[in-house]
């Protein structure tokens, strides 16, 4: 933790101190000079660099002392600084609400060891917080009161009526909302009513008129430009979008999603229409460019995000120089995201939203893209056929094939571009999945097994979950003796890791992918290379980051690889779901290899049943009353926390 000192002069302090290590660089740091290498300058440095992380020791002590890990130490740090020991001795519960990694389970444990009651309001009140966010990060917008209190009596072990007093206190407090048997956590439930009015308001305001005989002549130029001819299933698209002041359009592989897109874009453009595009994700955004030719932001870039204001400066004051709105990969996008986006769209814009409603729903709370088309608030364009160029590519037909319950085709060409291996040994499939990314496939196709080559998993644990498969992967691919240690896990130069959560300071977000390009275990620094710039990480944030030879299917949506490599066994049981499946064939451009069993397959493609989500998005709209808006002040520093 002391910037100036690598794990090499490290050793060569403790091999002369011992024990006295600390006790010298406190109070005779000038002893320093009897170890080979430092002199007086670095001694200065030492000095310096030990101030700064004095509170910080004394944090690690007083974790220690209540059998706590350190890990957080520093970041505990940078959060409360001067103030940090006495906010987790008055309120240990503050630090699950503030610190990304520290859950309520490590804060009740300190609180326990404190000596806090375990019937204690303040105990209570963060459970039942804790228990509202777990459940969000399983989709959740709300979960009704006989299942918040059975979990919450569970994970605190106190009977109900403390229970109920928490819940009335943190309605007072307006950290939750209680809607008949709904409870929520009060951001998910001001952005549910945030676009159900947005929503409402935009579609009460008519589209401008456009006669038909100018669409058709717009329609007639446009194929002649792009040299080709549209289906009448996508003129008809376009002809709506045009005419409508919201749509969605959805669509498996093949159907010509892409092309209506565009051709929605050119015929706006044609129009004199101002046309924004955006997606989730950087590499969604990446996609959505280079497709439709034209530029294209993340969520949060469109929306001008500021670090400095923890604030979207777009928003319903200050809404987007836009007279059409097209957000591409909606299936991914969360309740809360959703809410901020909308709430930027000017009310006499166009919305046009483009997914496939098959794949898995958002990683977090809500099922927008669902519930939405539910609602039936919106016209829905929904393709379903497969073009004659797709249906060449074995990857669409399956796709298609497991989307209606059918097992895929698995034999055919040579040449083909999806094949499935046989194993049911979950070490032998293991093997066989680091031999054919690291070997058979660059070996034969020439593909980059870093770059090209992606292995989506069902799951993170097990012997060929992500988890396990980042370590063989990483030891096969980049065994560089360049690297820095943090939690247990190794970050090595030219890794590829993902970020794991939005992180506002650094402006990455949730599954951005990314190289290691550089590496200072002097100065405790690791620099990430993302698509659209470096990002450098401090240790205290090194636990934001994961490897990303393998990811999970989930952490996958919104992306393409030209090649994918999953493994499908039956010990990945409990996920085995057709959704999860088909999200993952179609994340591949240009290959697919499976590597399991056809009984796990089969399971998979059984099992139809979409996982319930609590919402009531879908209710909202259909009723469309106007119900509260949010307070002014619930901004995206807020949301963000979930």
């Amino acid at each position: 933790m002391i910037r100036g000192i690598g794990p090499v002069m490290a050793g060569r302090i403790v091999n002369l101190f011992g024990l006295e290590t600390i006790d010298t660089i406190e109070k005779d740091p000038e002893r320093l000079r009897d170890v080979p290498g430092i002199g007086p300058k670095r001694i200065a440095r030492i000095k310096q660099a030990w101030e700064e992380q004095r509170e910080i020791k004394d944090i690690m002590l007083f974790l220690q002392s209540h059998s706590v890990t350190t890990t957080y130490a520093v970041k505990i740090y940078k959060t409360y600084e001067k103030d940090a020991i006495k906010v987790v001795r008055e309120d240990p519960y503050r630090l699950a609400e503030d610190i990304y990694g520290i859950g309520f389970r490590t804060a009740d444990q300190i609180a326990q060891n404190l000596g806090v009651e375990k019937e204690s309001l303040s105990r209570v009140m963060s459970g039942l917080q804790y228990v509202l966010s777990q459940k969000a990060d399983d989709g959740h917008v709300y979960l009704p009161r006989e299942t918040l209190i059975a979990e919450a009596r569970e994970i605190l072990e106190v009977e109900e009526p403390p229970i109920q007093q928490a819940i009335d206190e943190l309605a007072r407090k307006e950290a939750i909302r209680v809607e008949e048997d709904a409870i929520y956590l009060a951001p998910f439930y001001y952005a549910e009513i945030g676009i159900a009015n947005r929503l409402t308001h935009l579609l009460e305001i008519p589209s401008p008129h456009v006669p038909l005989e100018v669409i058709e002549r717009c329609l007639a130029r446009l194929e002649q430009q792009m040299q080709m001819d549209f289906a009448e299933a996508q003129c008809e698209a376009i002809r709506i979008a045009v005419t409508h002041k919201a749509v969605i359009l959805t669509g498996g592989p093949g159907t010509g999603k892409t092309t209506t897109t565009i051709g929605m874009l050119r015929i706006f453009e044609q129009l004199g229409r101002r046309v924004v595009l955006a997606a989730p994700t950087g590499r969604a955004a990446k996609r959505l460019s280079e497709t439709t030719g034209r530029e294209a932001k993340t969520i949060h870039r469109l929306l001008e995000f500021s670090p400095q204001d923890m604030g979207f400066k777009r928003n319903a004051e200050n809404p987007l120089p836009a007279d059409v709105v097209i957000l591409d990969e909606v299936s991914m996008v969360d309740l809360v995201l959703m809410n901020q986006l909308i709430k930027a769209v000017p009310l006499d814009a166009t919305l046009i939203l483009v997914g496939d409603v098959d794949q898995l729903p958002s990683v977090g709370a809500g099922n927008v893209l669902r519930d939405l088309i539910a609602s039936e608030r919106m016209p829905l364009i929904r393709l379903t056929e497969i073009f004659r160029q797709a249906q060449q590519s074995l990857i669409v037909m399956n796709a298609h094939r497991i989307n209606q319950g059918k097992p895929p085709q698995l034999t055919g060409s040579a040449d083909r571009d999806f094949f499935f291996i046989e194993e049911e040994d979950p070490d032998q499939a293991a093997e066989l999945i680091c031999d054919l990314v690291t070997r058979r496939l660059p070996d034969h196709y020439g593909w980059d097994p870093i770059d090209d080559i992606q292995v989506l998993c069902p799951m993170r644990r097990g012997r060929v979950g992500s988890e396990h498969l980042n370590q063989r992967l990483q030891e096969s691919l980049n065994p560089n003796a360049e690297m820095l240690p943090r939690g247990g896990r190794q970050f090595r130069l030219g890794d590829k890791v993902m970020q794991i959560r939005n992180n506002y300071d650094y402006e990455v977000f949730n599954g951005d992918i990314g190289r290691i390009t550089a590496v200072d275990p002097v100065e405790q620094l690791v620099t990430v290379t993302y698509p659209e710039k470096p990002v450098t990480y401090d240790l205290a944030d090194l636990n934001e980051l994961v490897p990303a030879y393998a990811i999970t299917i989930h952490k996958s949506q919104g992306s393409e690889y030209r090649v994918v490599v999953m493994p499908l066994l039956t010990q990945h049981y409990m996920m085995l779901q057709r959704n999860l499946l088909y999200t993952a064939i179609t994340r591949a451009k240009e290959f697919v290899v499976i590597v399991g069993t056809k009984r796990a397959m089969n399971i998979a493609i059984r099992n139809n049943r979409v996982t319930q989500r609590y919402t009531n998005l879908d209710d909202r709209l259909k009723h469309a009353g106007r119900t509260e808006s949010p307070p002014e002040d619930l901004e995206p520093d807020q949301l963000s926390l979930l």
